[in-house]
Order: C-alpha cells, then sequence, then structure tokens
C-alpha cells in the first residue's frame, strides 16, 4: 500500500509539535490522518487552525493513550500504517515536581499503547524523543552514538526509558520499523502566526515565557542561573523551528517506509549551534524591535548546562536540514503570541 493511501495516526495531535506535524502531513498530500488527544495539555479549538491553514480537518478521537478499549478500537477501525508518537508530558521541571505522574503518562500510558498496536499490526512507529536522553554531556556537539549520561530530570529519564523499550522490542521483532527523534528545542510558530505553541498555565519553555513578557502578561522574565561555566554564564541550547521539525517527521515517516529497518533508527534534529539563554533574548529583541525586563533568579532543577547537536545524519539519510534561522523562530513566535493577544484564543 502507498503510504499516503492508509491512516497516519498522531498522539498528541492537538499539542505544539504535533499540530505543525499535521499540518506539515497535509501539506505533503497526506490526506488521511488520525489525532487521538486527551487534551490533557493542548486544546481541541487547535483542530480549527490546523483546518485554517490546510482546508482540512483530521478525524479526532479523544482519549489518552493508555486508554486500552479505544486505542483497540482505533486500531481496528482505521488500521494505521503509520504512527508518530507524541503524546507525553514534557516539561523539565515540572517532572521533577511531579514524577510519577510523568512516569504514568509518559512510560506507562505508552506501554498499554504499544501493546495495543502490536497487537494485531506492525505499523511504522516515529517516536518523539528528546536531546535531554544525553543527559550533562562535556563533549559538544552531540552526535548520535554520543553516550548517553544519566538523565538531569525524570522528562529525561521516561525518553531514555522509552527509547531503551522500543529499541528492545523492534530488536526482539515485536515491532515494525521505529524511528526515534531526538530534538533539541522547537521553538517558533508556524511561519505567519496562525499556530503556536498553546501553553496551559504557566510556560515551562523560554520562547513562550519571552513572548509574554513581552506581551506584558509578565512584569518580568526569570533566567534561571547565571553562574554556569559558559560564554555568558546561562545555560546554552540549540533551538529549531518548530516547522522544521514537523516536516522532519514526514520525512521520518517516509524513509522508515522506503528502508524498513530491523533496528530503531535514531536521528538528532537540530541547527547544530548553541545559543545561550541572553542570546535568545537578545534575537527576540533585535527582530522585533522591542525590550525585555528580565531579571537573574536561581537555578532550575533538572536543567543541564549545555547542550547542542550535529544533525549531519538526518541531513545524509533523511534529506533533512533545518530552513528556518533564530530570527525566523522568535519573529514568528511573536506573531502568535500578538494573535493569542488579539484574538483571545
Amino acid at each position: 500500500m502507498n503510504l499516503r493511501d492508509g491512516y497516519i495516526l498522531v498522539t498528541g495531535g492537538a499539542g505544539y509539535i504535533g499540530s505543525h506535524t499535521i499540518v506539515a502531513l497535509m501539506q505533503k498530500g497526506y490526506d488521511r490522518i488520525v489525532s487521538l488527544d486527551n487534551y490533557l495539555n493542548s486544546r481541541p479549538r487547535t483542530y480549527d487552525l490546523i483546518e485554517a491553514i490546510t482546508g482540512r480537518r483530521p478525524e479526532i478521537i479523544e482519549a489518552s493513550v493508555g486508554d486500552r478499549k479505544t486505542v483497540a478500537h482505533l486500531m481496528r477501525r482505521f488500521e494505521p500504517v503509520g504512527i508518530i508518537h507524541f503524546a507525553a508530558l514534557k516539561a523539565v521541571g515540572e517532572s521533577m515536581e511531579q514524577p510519577y505522574r510523568y512516569l504514568q503518562n509518559n512510560l506507562a500510558d505508552m506501554q498499554v499503547f504499544l501493546e495495543e498496536v502490536y497487537r494485531t499490526a506492525r505499523p511504522l512507529f516515529i517516536f518523539s524523543s528528546s536531546c535531554t536522553v544525553y543527559g550533562e554531556v562535556t563533549n559538544l556537539p552531540v552526535y548520535e552514538q554520543t553516550p548517553r549520561q544519566p538523565a538531569q530530570s525524570v522528562y529525561g529519564l521516561t525518553k531514555q526509558l522509552g527509547e531503551d523499550l522500543l529499541d528492545g522490542l523492534c530488536r526482539l521483532g515485536f515491532t515494525g520499523p521505529v524511528v526515534a527523534l531526538r530534538y533539541f528545542n522547537p521553538v517558533g510558530a508556524y511561519p505567519d502566526g496562525r499556530l503556536g505553541e498553546w501553553p496551559l498555565g504557566t510556560p515551562n519553555n523560554l520562547v513562550p515565557l519571552i513572548c509574554q513578557t513581552a506581551a506584558g502578561l509578565r512584569p518580568f522574565l526569570t533566567i534561571h542561573g547565571k553562574d554556569y561555566p559558559t560564554r555568558d554564564g546561562t545555560c546554552i541550547r540549540d533551538y529549531v523551528h518548530v516547522m522544521d521539525i514537523a516536516e522532519a517527521h514526514v520525512q521520518a515517516l517516509e524513509y522508515a517506509d522506503r528502508y524498513r529497518p530491523q533496528t530503531m533508527e535514531i536521528f538528532n534534529l537540530g541547527t547544530g549551534h548553541g545559543v545561550s539563554v541572553l542570546e535568545a533574548i537578545r534575537a527576540f529583541e533585535e527582530v522585533n524591535n522591542l525590550k525585555l525586563p528580565y531579571k537573574i533568579g536561581p537555578r532550575r532543577v533538572g536543567d543541564v548546562t549545555a547542550v547542542y547537536s550535529d544533525s549531519t545524519k538526518a541531513e545524509r539519510l533523511l534529506g533533512w536540514k533545518p530552513r528556518f534561522n533564530l530570527h525566523d523562530m522568535m519573529r514568528s513566535a511573536w506573531l502568535w503570541q500578538q494573535r493569542l493577544n488579539q484574538e483571545a484564543l
């Protein structure tokens, strides 16, 4: 069967990266998409925004991936040829405050999901992983073969264990082809600002906090630590545009369909350039002609000092290369925030 003729299941499809990936799939001619989401960290209104961009909506199922009955029914009804698994809690700091909630949502529910997925089928499986699996690395940039260090957060631990589970099942022949995408720091929004990150409550990531501060929703931005051994004392990350990340999932799906790897394939997704927190703030100020108030606060538990990628494997095998730069990321993020402010979405 041609990949475009079958259903693609996106778990967490109403979330930040999931929704942009649905847009990317639709723009690449994938019309049969099912989104499974329980709206734990997302909003149903996201599908309206997807439709405004693409003119189409996915099939929508409201449930957790840990809902065994619903997942079993979904697999029988749609028989998806490919699955892109985003559904997970994702905040480093929060994971240290609510460790067992993260273990339940990101691991226990995932185990139930995999059991029902692979009970009768062997679809292509793309796993949303993270650079947090590398832990506190000392040699940069990070390659796929860089040894993983102990996780610095419960979130990172769940991604390490999720990868290990899939890798083991794949090697033992219990799955179809599996690809794990270790992306670094997805930021930004759809380029014209019609879709973006829609945090519930207090954001846990830097760029939404920058945008809310610029919009006057916060009196100032807190930088968590300025005593790290980096060029300006703040943490260094590899920021990559969310649409670049979304398009990589489409390319990974097509790669898995072409080559059908017998063991789990791993790809880093990043720009290869480390950007400090202060540099990210300055880039936002420069491209949007704004000035941000900020103050220095204590370090945040679970944060690593610096991490940025080497993504040449993704370029070589997937044909993936980031199209957007840091200014594009900050410009699109601010366009999205302005839409949130104006339309009270």
